[in-house]
């Protein structure tokens, strides 16, 4: 299973916007879906949202209606728009996915930075 590569994260002040990517080679227009967690210093690693295979989304309480996931298969990428950014959305963000085909090879990237600033 090949290793999600994620980037786009960095610092901004609250209420700024950053947008996530995660290239995972041939898994966006597989089988299964493809989430994105985070994990604060000292925290347990949460989950943000997930994209299916049939494009449909969901997402944590915490970013419903700041948060849009959505994915390039022809890039292999899965993005995480980032809006109206809150201290608490600090973070290093891993996108995790699971396989192509059968569902049950979990693997996370190596993560990207998210600092939100008051």
């Amino acid at each position: 299973q090949v290793q999600p590569v994620e980037s786009g994260g960095g610092s901004v002040q609250a209420g700024g916007s950053l947008r996530l990517s995660c290239t995972a080679p041939g898994t966006t227009s597989g089988r299964c879906a493809i989430d994105w967690y985070r994990q604060g210093t000292g925290k347990q690693r949460e989950w943000v949202s997930s994209i299916r295979p049939d494009g449909r989304t969901e997402y944590a309480n915490s970013v419903k209606g700041r948060f849009t996931i959505s994915k390039d298969t022809a890039n292999d990428t899965v993005y995480l728009q980032m809006n109206n950014l809150k201290p608490e959305d600090t973070a290093m963000y891993f996108c995790r996915t699971l396989g192509v085909w059968f569902c049950n090879s979990p693997t996370w990237g190596q993560g990207t930075q998210v600092t939100v600033s008051s």
